[in-house]
């Protein structure tokens, strides 16, 4: 096994997307610091990137965000305002970005400053060393956010990667990067109400993350009241896939076997006479009805399975160019001694 080093005559063209609901004190000096990488940059590990494009999309909030993203588009070339019809969400806003953009690599990030653009770079070489599609950030200290709201949303992640999805990663944070290609095949193919990582793990494979240090918010109220945070975790509850059905489908099949089973203990039990005249009969009905009838629920389920899948438009498979051309292949072989 050969080792490889950075291709230098390779430039990684960064696309940054970054919902925006209410970042009208906070965005400029977001795509201020971003504005250092929109000339050609080095990353730690050697490879050459720049951000050609943020995109900053506007999901029709409660503040003057929308004159903060025209000032920022006449004064920097690489800001691209996306304007959405209305308020969709943060998930949908970045899946619009992600569609709009076109760069090798898919940066998103919050607006409200918590995130450091410079780790961009160690997300690309954590990309390109672990040879993975997908990169999230791994915070190194707690979020900047209320305890209850930390221990809620670890919970949720871990009901997600045991129960809903079977051991799936579920390292989800804002701050991410994508390969190209995949992030606009996402945006394109999922349906309304998917959750947002769910989508890319279908077709990205298994993650990295990169360890990173999440900084205070900027001077703004958090948009995520606790109604709206139920229904970002209801939305990863349905989007977790069909894992959820099929465990109904395997409870009908439990009870309807252990139904089978007692059913058969009374009919035995009834020939001591230890059992009240009539009983049994009434018991083996109700019970034999009853596991009948979770049984059908069962394979009902399973056709709902089938259609969910289909309306959240998870693909059968995902077309993608040679990777030997694309991004992960731009890391030459060592010659060996």
């Amino acid at each position: 096994m050969t080792d490889s080093l950075p291709d230098e005559s390779r430039l990684h063209r960064v696309s940054v997307v970054i919902p925006v609901y209410g970042g009208e004190f906070t965005l400029g000096s977001v795509v201020e610091e971003i504005a250092r990488f929109a000339e050609p940059s080095v990353t730690p590990d050697g490879h050459r990137y720049q951000v050609i494009e943020t995109l900053l999309v506007y999901d029709n909030g409660r503040d003057r965000s929308d004159e903060t993203i025209r000032e920022l588009a006449d004064k920097y070339p690489f800001v691209r305002p996306v304007w959405l019809s209305r308020n969709f969400g943060q998930h949908p806003a970045t899946l619009a970005g992600m569609a709009s953009s076109s760069g090798d690599w898919i940066v998103t990030l919050d607006e409200d400053g918590q995130h450091d653009p410079a780790d961009m770079a160690a997300f690309l070489d954590t990309a390109l060393r672990e040879n993975v599609q997908l990169v999230y950030a791994e915070a190194t200290n707690p979020p900047p956010h209320s305890a209850f709201r930390n221990l809620t949303s670890k919970g949720a992640k871990w009901l997600f990667a045991t129960v809903l999805a079977g051991g799936a990663t579920a390292s989800f944070q804002s701050y991410r990067l994508v390969l190209g290609e995949v992030g606009r095949s996402v945006a394109a193919y999922a349906g309304s109400g998917v959750y947002l990582d769910v989508a890319m793990q279908w077709v990205s494979g298994e993650p990295a993350v990169c360890p990173v240090e999440l900084r205070e918010e900027g001077d703004r109220r958090s948009g995520y009241s606790l109604r709206r945070l139920l229904s970002h975790f209801w939305r990863l509850v349905l989007s977790s896939g069909t894992r959820g059905l099929r465990l109904v489908s395997v409870l009908g099949v439990v009870f309807a076997l252990a139904g089978l089973g007692y059913a058969a203990y009374l009919v035995v039990a009834s020939t001591t006479g230890d059992v009240p005249q009539g009983w049994t009969s009434t018991m083996v009905v109700v019970l034999f009805s009853t596991g009948a009838v979770l049984f059908s629920l069962g394979i009902i389920a399973e056709y709902i399975g089938v259609a969910v899948n289909m309306a959240m438009g998870k693909p059968p498979y995902l077309i993608v160019g040679d990777p030997a051309d694309g991004p992960l292949g731009s890391r030459r072989p060592r010659p060996r001694p």
